[in-house]
């Protein structure tokens, strides 16, 4: 079972087009890289896929010279399938092992431009910062996530059920019913997580512990991997990491929390390790005065979210023993209590936010915090709609329990914000009587449609 991916689109635009670079599909361990690959070479007549962690014998094409012209037919040789530009799709999978083909990927533009190419690897970040350049301008990268909750839906057999959701809006909310069904979807979405096993394990048996078996699984792969990282690493002190940064998720990460013993220099390494294999996603402090959101970042203000809610339940079982009160909250509580138990909330709205991006850039995510002393007014996250700066806060309760909202907006002079919530689709207005009765504008995006946040920004105004 094959289940559609948001990357599909792109994949097949890519290939469609006369002209095309050589594509580096870039993203975390197991998140789907290789079977969208695979899913994309039914449009070709001939598919070769060499994977030098499992055919290391290939790496010797690559061992003297970087001639396209000499290792292409070599390697169709070797794989006894004829390589035609046009009509085949050329997989270089686990490149990492062979950074000599990524260098190579360069002349594959210069030299046989009409040749469908793509290279993927579980560690290819960790190779990339080793090479001294690997083709600025002649390789285009996508960058691939877990699931997102949408394509959770698509591979459950939601079609109907996300057509009714895309064709709701603030000014004609979703019959309560389907509200309501979508609500239940999205509190499994969080159990389940989006890695592709794991959903798949999902659909076949809709069993959480089947499922839950599968995403311990994908952790001690990862954990695994900690010695590849680099020499210098200490595997115990990135796990111990990790484990931390499950523990401290959407909080600011405080660095000596993750165990004694450690410098904060190690520990800031570890960290920013594990974010170049897509462990963790930073989400940095901006004083949000203007944009690029950037361009006011400051890193000593931090959260981690983990790539994937289902894993965050494993990671948090694993370092604190028993998670059995925070899953039961998931399944049984209110959909407003639902918002503000744990981390699980404000991880898949951030989540979903970097995942419906475009997959053809690395994006960046930003939160906004006060810095005075004794202050506890932050904004769960920045984003922007054409030039103009957008908070968004993820609630339960309507106007009350908003105040560091309503300071944000203030200080920054901003009209318009978005709650998400597992409330249904909505707006409401808020006179702000300590600043002469300005009128703020919110926006409900419900958690279930963070995909359509784009439309709900539609029509903000300076």
């Amino acid at each position: 079972m094959y289940c559609k991916r948001l990357i599909d689109k792109y994949l097949s635009e890519w290939a469609s087009r006369d002209i095309h670079k050589p594509l580096l599909l870039r993203g975390a361990r197991q998140v789907g890289k290789s079977t969208a690959v695979q899913e994309l070479s039914k449009k070709f007549e001939n598919f070769v896929e060499i994977n030098f962690e499992k055919q290391p014998k290939y790496k010797a094409l690559f061992k003297d010279d970087l001639d396209i012209k000499r290792i292409v037919p070599q390697i169709s040789a070797m794989h006894g399938t004829s390589i035609e530009p046009g009509k085949t799709l050329l997989f270089l999978d686990e490149v990492q092992e062979c950074p000599q083909a990524i260098m190579a990927l360069r002349f594959f533009k210069e030299d046989m431009p009409d040749l469908h190419v793509i290279a993927a690897g579980s560690l290819l970040e960790f190779a990339l910062k080793e090479l001294p350049t690997f083709g600025v301008g002649r390789i285009h990268s996508m960058f691939m996530y877990p699931m997102t909750f949408d394509e959770f839906l698509e591979a459950n057999g939601q079609q109907l059920l996300i057509e009714a959701r895309n064709q709701a809006s603030i000014e004609n909310p979703l019959p309560e019913p389907l509200h309501d069904k979508l609500v239940e979807f999205l509190r499994t979405y969080m159990l389940v997580g989006g890695m592709p096993e794991s959903v798949k394990t999902w659909v076949e048996y809709h069993d959480y512990i089947r499922c839950q078996e599968v995403q311990d699984d994908i952790v001690v792969t990862y954990e695994d991997d900690f010695p590849k990282y680099k020499k210098s690493a200490d595997p115990v002190l990135l796990r111990q990491t990790l484990r931390s940064a499950a523990v401290q998720a959407t909080k600011k990460f405080i660095y000596s929390k993750v165990g004694p013993g450690y410098k904060t220099v190690e520990v800031k390494k570890a960290v920013e390790l594990l974010a170049l294999a897509g462990i963790l996603h930073p989400v940095t402090h901006t004083d949000a005065n203007g944009l690029p959101l950037g361009s006011e970042e400051d890193k000593s203000y931090q959260k981690m979210l983990l790539l994937d809610t289902g894993l965050l339940l494993r990671l948090l079982n694993m370092s604190l023993g028993d998670i059995s009160e925070l899953t039961t909250q998931i399944m049984t509580a209110s959909a407003a209590d639902l918002v503000n138990k744990g981390p699980m909330a404000e991880l898949v709205t951030g989540l979903e936010l970097l995942h419906n991006m475009s997959p053809n850039i690395r994006h960046d995510l930003y939160y906004w915090v006060r810095h005075a002393k004794n202050s506890q007014a932050e904004v769960d996250y920045i984003s922007s709609y054409l030039q103009v700066v957008v908070p968004i806060e993820v609630k339960a309760d309507t106007q009350g329990g908003m105040k560091s909202l309503w300071s944000f907006m203030r200080d920054k002079k901003l009209h318009y914000a978005i709650r998400c919530s597992m409330e249904n689709f909505g707006k409401f207005d808020y006179v702000d009587n300590e600043d002469n009765a300005e009128v703020r504008h919110v926006r409900i995006c419900p958690m279930y449609a963070v995909s359509k946040i784009e439309d709900i920004k539609q029509g903000i105004e300076k």
